[in-house]
This record gives structure tokens, C-alpha cells and sequence, in this order.
């Protein structure tokens, strides 16, 4: 006989003391839903809904103002419901306000010692797919970051910061070592799972192709990716029945089923023709695999920052499933900046927000809790993309053909009146009928004098000022609702052509802007940020001084004196690549330094195939490194 419904879902009023003002109200969060409560006498704020006894274990209030979250609790409640109640259960709670004097964030993290009055921290950015270790099958895997872990507990540093470790699977090609562009906003990448931890037997076969593809000094993308899968299947085919027998397996297609494994496991199984079981028990091993490493990682007070793509590929899982949630006509990118001149354009289609919007963000809270089993921290990519994205026509295809959505374009009307032409000046606004955008890269050449004046002004105002109220209250619709679902610490990607809004909202809402020498935003670098030598996008740092002097390679002194600038800053977290590290170290440092770029962004084609010239493991080893590293953090207040 089956368990009676109302032991699982029960009508239960809430209830909590908040004096507001004029124009504020409250609203509990609950199940990933926010329910707006009524004011009574005395500032007791009501409100009674159905609820289920795990969306009691974690619910929560927020303050709305003019329809936005306003104030976040600094930490969620929880109760249960009560057994056999005759009537609605009354729950009455205070609300929670941070413990920490001066805090400068909204809400609590799930590292405390990011929350920790006067936190300097340090790290390191390493992708991947960029390790190497004597287990490994021509391209670095989760298992490899053991050896990172240990060296960062060695030194002081704790953070690690990864590139993004979605699936990107299509066909196996070098289009899927972008990491940018997954086919699935969830699944762990199967190229990053140990083959022999999998079940796959070390034979002779396979300690020969073993040999051949680690001694490669890049990664071999659509090599590695044939000889791993092929040999994955024959694992399965093997082991997979057992391992699908086992309560472990059984709890984990349980837990992320519904949410996202079922849907990933029949859009891979329809693309290769084979079972969706077989992915399931590949991301069955890659879970088991990046989360004991994860949690070896925590136990020795080291943190994994990850990385959170602004797109989603239009071939992928999500958008098959979820088509309503992007606009499948359009692809984003940037316009043109400090890297690239012509503009970007990612491939990717834009989000159809207002349609998110209705389930309260239901699909972006999924991925964020997701992400939260793995990581602590997280960089939001491109985190212009929340406020306004750069849109181009999926027709164009070219960076320079772009607008802004959302935008408060000019009518035809509006134009007209100034005397300017249309041609060479203006794009329609393909989401507002009968409205027009400047163009970035507008061509003046044909204009008077008196029409280049005005249409200069024009464009100043619309890229720089016109639109920043419209994209503030764009980005504070979004951005609240999802810092709220998880403890990790938000960072934002925040270089290019930036609105004047954004440094406010991030400052607000206590997300870390990133901050880079070359890259000055005409202002000190604020406690609230992370600074770094250089990213995946740009130049080393010894690539850096080559091009500026004659080709030289950068002296260890030069790249001393630039890590003590950067750890002496006021940036609250300091996170260099893994290559500037070793250029620390005569030894150790590549010889070829001019291969150590990660990536190209103007170059769509770009092979993602860098690699770490030395095994992981030898990291722990290099004694004159570590201690001259160990010696700039202590000096620096970060170990």
C-alpha cells in the first residue's frame, strides 16, 4: 500500500518579523521558488504553502525591493514537518544576520576562511587537461590533481583554479577541446576519467599506446579521445553490468537523474547509437574519481575554483531538451577589444531570460548546485553576459555584426531627426521591430562634419551611458537569485568593454572583480577582487616580457619582483598560472615558453592541446621553488 501523500507534502504557514519601508516586502525562498508573504500587524510577515519535507531542510527569506532581491539572509534555516499534524503547522522565524563584524559579503560560504576578517589567500590556475601523470593516457585527469593538492598544501596556497571540466563531446574532433562550449552544462568531461580506476586492464596493447600518447608534448585531442572511448566500451561491456548493480550506482542516478543525467545519457546515446547506461556509468566513475580528489582536497584545506561558461552550446543536451530557455536564432560573443579586434563571436546561442525567469531560475540553480558538489569557488565567465550580452545574428556570424541585448535603442523617428544616415551607421534591432543600434565599428568616412559630431555623441552615449540603469537592473534580476542557491565564492570575469554599472553590482552583491596589470581599470585594485599575472586568453608572463624586449626570456628576478607586486596588493585572492609559477625556477621554467599559451581567442579553431612540459608529482620535489614561494607568501600574508 502506498505511503499517503500528505507525509510528503503538507500545507505549512511561515513566518518571520521584518520592518520594511516603503516599497520593500518579503518573500520566502523555498524549493528554488520564491513565494511573496503578506504583512500583518507589528511587521509579521505570512505566508502558508505547500511544502515538501526536503525543501525544509534548506529555505530561507529575502527582501524585495521594486520587485528585486534586495537582502539575502546570511544563511538558510531548517525544520521538518511535523508527524501526523491535524492542522497547518505555524513555523516562526528570525531573521539571520552575518556574525562577522564588517563582513563584506551577502552570504555565508561554504569555505569559511573566505569569510574570515582581513582573508589574503593565494592559488594557482592549471587546466586539466594540461597535467601529466604516469597514469594518464595523453591527456591530464582528475587523478592528477592529487599531486597538485599536495604541492599547494606543501606551500600555503589554497585555492586551485580550473578551466571548465563539462563535456564538450561532439565527434571526438579538435572542435571539442574547446572547453568553452559544452554539450552539457552538468556532465563531467569523459576525457578526464583514469582509465584503470574504470576498470580498463593495463595489458600490453595498452601500455604501448600508453607510452606513444604521454610522450607527445601536446595533447593529441582527437587521438586520446578515439583510444580512451573505445576502451571505456569495451569496459563496460565487461564490468558494466556489476557496476550498475551496486547501491553506489543505484544513488547516484537517483540523486542527479531527473535534474540532468537522464536527459545527458539519451542525448549521447541518440548521437553515438549506443546505451545510455554506458554514460551513465562513465559519469558514474568520473564523479567517483573528481570526488575523492575533491574531498582529499578539503581535508587539507585547499579549495577547487571553477570555471562557469556564459554559453551553452545549440547542439547540446540543454538546448534539446530546454529549447524555450535560449534563442537558437542568435549566437553571442564580444565586441571588439583587448582580444580581438574584429570582435568574438562564441558560437553559442543567448538566453532567453524572460523565460528563466518564470520557474525562478530553476535551470541556473540545478547547474549552480551542481557545480557546488566539486567546488568552492567559481569564476563567472564573462559576467557582462548577466547585465547585457553581445548578440549577433546567427545569419552573420561575425563579431563586428553584433548588439547589445537588452538595449534602449533609437527609433527610426529618433534618428531621422538628427539628419543621420542609416547606412554604414546603424544595425536594426532584430528583438525591438522597427528600432536600430549604432554600430561598433561604424563607418563616418561619408558624413559632414556637423553629422560625424552628432553621431559621435550618439554612439558615446548609447555604448557608455544611455543603457546603464536598463543593465543594472538586468544583471540585479539574475544575479541575487543564484549567489543565493550556493555557498561558493562567486568571482567575476570582468575585462573587456565594460559597463560603468558593473563594478557597483559586483561590489554589492560581494562578487570579486578580476584585476590585471595589463589590463588597467584606471583605479586601485579593491580588497573584493583577484589579481592575476595572466589568464588561459593572454600572453604568460615570460611571454609578456619577450614581446617587449626583443624576444628575451624574462630573468627569474623580473618575474620575482612581479609576483611581489601582485602578492602585495590589496586583492583579496592573488591566482597565477601553473607556467608563471615555474618561471620562478631556472630549472624548471619550459625552454619553449612561447608555447605555453593556453589559447588564441581570435582564432574560432583555435587546438586547446597545451601541456605541462614535467609530471605533476615532481612538484612536491622541487625544494628551491617551493621554498622561494613559500618565502613570497609569507612575506605577503597569503600562505
Amino acid at each position: 500500500m502506498g505511503t499517503p501523500l500528505l507525509m510528503h507534502t503538507m500545507k505549512v504557514t511561515f513566518e518571520i518579523h521584518y520592518n520594511t519601508h516603503w516599497g520593500e516586502t518579503v518573500a520566502l525562498a523555498l524549493g528554488g521558488r520564491k513565494y511573496p508573504m503578506e504583512w500583518n500587524d507589528g511587521g509579521l510577515w505570512k505566508v502558508t504553502v505547500e511544502a515538501r519535507a526536503e525543501d525544509l531542510e534548506k529555505y530561507g527569506y529575502v527582501l524585495l525591493r521594486d520587485g528585486l532581491v534586495a537582502r539575502m539572509e546570511w544563511s538558510d534555516h531548517s525544520a521538518q514537518l511535523p508527524a501526523g499534524a491535524k492542522k497547518t503547522p505555524v513555523i516562526s522565524d528570525s531573521w539571520i544576520e552575518c556574525p562577522i563584524p564588517d563582513c563584506p559579503f551577502v552570504r555565508q560560504h561554504t569555505a569559511a576562511r573566505f569569510d574570515a576578517p582581513g582573508f589574503r589567500g593565494a592559488g594557482v590556475v592549471i587546466p586539466v587537461f594540461s597535467l601529466r601523470g604516469a597514469r594518464d593516457f595523453g591527456i591530464g585527469e582528475f587523478n592528477d590533481l592529487r599531486a597538485v593538492v599536495d604541492w599547494a598544501a606543501k606551500l600555503g596556497l589554497c585555492v586551485i583554479q580550473l578551466l571548465p571540466v563539462t563535456d564538450t563531446t561532439r565527434h571526438g574532433g579538435w572542435e571539442d577541446s574547446y572547453p568553452y562550449s559544452p554539450v552539457s552544462s552538468f556532465a563531467l568531461h569523459p576525457m578526464y576519467i583514469n582509465l584503470q580506476d574504470a576498470g580498463v586492464k593495463e595489458d600490453s596493447s595498452f601500455k604501448k599506446t600508453q607510452a606513444a600518447l604521454n610522450a607527445l608534448p601536446q595533447v593529441d585531442y582527437p587521438r586520446v579521445f578515439k583510444e580512451k572511448m573505445a576502451l571505456l566500451r569495451k569496459a563496460f561491456a565487461a564490468n558494466g553490468k556489476r557496476d550498475m548493480s551496486k547501491p553506489e550506482f543505484m544513488a547516484f542516478c537517483k540523486a542527479n537523474g531527473k535534474t540532468w543525467m537522464n536527459e545527458y545519457a539519451g542525448f549521447c546515446a541518440k548521437r553515438d547509437g549506443d546505451s545510455p547506461d554506458f554514460w551513465r556509468w562513465v559519469q558514474w566513475h568520473l564523479d567517483r574519481q573528481f570526488g575523492a580528489v575533491v574531498d582529499y582536497a578539503r581535508s587539507k584545506g585547499v579549495h577547487f575554483k571553477g570555471d562557469l561558461p556564459i554559453g551553452v552550446s545549440a547542439d547540446s543536451a540543454d538546448a534539446y531538451f530546454h529549447p524555450e530557455l535560449f534563442n537558437l536564432d542568435s549566437m553571442a560573443g564580444a565586441p571588439p577589444d583587448f582580444f580581438s579586434k574584429d570582435g568574438q563571436c562564441w558560437g553559442f546561442p543567448t538566453y532567453n531570460w524572460d523565460e528563466m525567469a518564470k520557474d525562478d531560475y530553476a535551470w541556473w540553480k540545478a547547474r549552480l548546485r551542481h557545480m557546488a558538489r566539486y567546488f568552492d569557488a567559481f569564476r563567472i565567465d564573462h559576467i557582462l553576459g548577466f547585465f547585457r550580452i553581445w548578440e549577433i545574428p546567427a545569419e552573420k556570424g561575425k563579431g563586428l555584426y553584433g548588439h547589445f541585448n537588452p538595449a534602449l535603442s533609437y527609433s527610426e523617428d529618433e534618428i531621422k531627426a538628427m539628419y543621420l544616415p542609416f547606412d554604414g551607421l546603424f544595425n536594426p534591432d532584430p528583438r525591438n521591430e522597427n528600432m536600430w543600434q549604432p554600430r561598433i565599428s561604424p563607418d563616418t568616412s561619408a558624413l559632414e562634419w556637423w553629422q560625424k559630431q552628432r553621431f559621435d555623441g550618439l554612439y558615446d552615449d548609447f555604448f557608455y551611458h544611455r543603457n546603464e540603469g536598463l543593465w543594472r537592473r538586468n544583471a540585479l534580476r539574475k544575479l541575487p537569485e543564484l549567489l543565493r542557491e550556493t555557498g561558493m565564492l562567486a568571482c567575476g570575469e570582468d575585462l573587456g568593454m565594460v559597463p560603468a554599472c558593473v563594478n557597483g553590482v559586483m561590489s554589492e552583491l560581494g562578487i570579486l572583480s578580476l584585476e590585471m596589470a595589463m589590463m588597467d581599470k584606471g583605479r586601485p585594485w579593491p580588497v573584493l577582487s583577484v589579481c592575476a599575472t595572466s589568464s588561459h586568453d593572454m600572453d604568460t608572463l615570460r611571454m609578456q616580457y619577450a614581446r617587449s624586449h626583443d624576444g628575451n626570456d624574462m630573468p627569474v628576478e623580473e618575474v620575482r619582483a612581479s609576483f611581489q607586486a601582485h602578492f602585495g596588493s590589496a586583492s583579496m585572492l592573488a591566482i597565477f598560472p601553473m607556467q608563471d609559477y615555474l618561471a620562478l625556477s631556472p630549472e624548471l621554467r619550459s625552454p619553449d615558453f612561447m608555447s605555453e599559451r593556453i589559447n588564441e581567442p581570435s582564432d574560432p579553431h583555435h587546438h586547446w592541446c597545451y601541456r605541462l612540459h614535467l609530471d605533476a608529482a615532481a612538484l612536491c620535489g622541487a625544494d628551491a621553488l617551493n621554498a622561494e614561494i613559500s618565502g613570497l607568501l609569507e612575506m605577503s600574508g597569503r600562505a
